[in-house]
This record gives C-alpha cells, sequence and structure tokens, in this order.
C-alpha cells in the first residue's frame, strides 16, 4: 500500500497536531517523512531526505526527522548535532524500539505520535521556545516518490 493511502485526513490530522503541539513549547523542529520502500540503508536513506529537506539549516541544528518506508517496515529517527549530542544514540534508539512496537500491531499513527512526543519533550527540555521563535520548517508529513 502507498504511504499516502496508508494515512487517511484524520490520521495526518492527528500527526500534524502532534508535530504542532511538541513545537509549541521548543525552538527545535520535527519533520515526519514517508515514503513506500526504502532499498537501501535506512539511515543513509533518512540522512539524505534530512539533507534535502535542509533540516541542518535550523539555527540551533535541533532539527528531528522521523523517517518511514511503510512498504518495507523501515524507519528510524535522526536528529542533528544539537540536539544529537545532547541526547546521544541511546535516546533515538529507545524511541524507535517503542515505535516498533506499535509498527507490529499496525498502530503507524500511535507510534508516530509516540515519537514526535518524546522527541518534542527532549527538545523542549534543552531548547525552550523563544518569544520570538519563528516555525523555520513545516509541520505537514512529507511523503515522498519512490525511494532509494
Amino acid at each position: 500500500m502507498k504511504a499516502e493511502e496508508l494515512f487517511q485526513e484524520a490520521d495526518r490530522a492527528r500527526i500534524h497536531q502532534a508535530v504542532h503541539a511538541a513545537e509549541l513549547v521548543t525552538s527545535g523542529e520535527i519533520r515526519v517523512f514517508m515514503e513506500d520502500e526504502c532499498k537501501n540503508n535506512v539511515l543513509d536513506r533518512a540522512a539524505f531526505i534530512f539533507a534535502q529537506l535542509e533540516m541542518h539549516e535550523t539555527d540551533l541544528r535541533n532539527g528531528v526527522l522521523i523517517y518511514l518506508a511503510v512498504d518495507d517496515r523501515k524507519f528510524c529517527i535522526i536528529g542533528d548535532a544539537g540536539i544529537h549530542k545532547i541526547v546521544g544514540n541511546n535516546f533515538w534508539e529507545e524511541i524507535t524500539g517503542q515505535m516498533g512496537i506499535y509498527f507490529k500491531e499496525n498502530h503507524f499513527v500511535d507510534g508516530i505520535e509516540y515519537a514526535v512526543r518524546k522527541v518534542g519533550e527532549q527538545l523542549s527540555a534543552h531548547f525552550p521556545r523563544d518569544k520570538d521563535d519563528i516555525n523555520e520548517l513545516p509541520n505537514d508529513i512529507v511523503f515522498g516518490g519512490g525511494g532509494s
């Protein structure tokens, strides 16, 4: 099934709202990217998408990408240098481990919401939102093409 077909409007709205809520209390940026398949290493593909979406362009290097290839059931989370140096690999591994539990039960939206919430908690703890903060990146889900 195509990623865009898997997530109905209500699902997309839930994910968008989760990202919006998380970003209300942080200067960090969270993006969700989905595509059908990932033919290469999932971390390499996510890093490529991270760069394509210019997520490394945030002022504090605190962008986080949640990547999913739904047909291949591959997913990962990549945090930019600013957040990664604070939370480290164990944090990302914990979140993806829990996401995997949700995804095995086909609760994709719940898994994504969980990840957004956990990422948002860390971002807000270490990168609180300033009064004059602007949303540097859109909150909408990005649906990719074929995947590589």
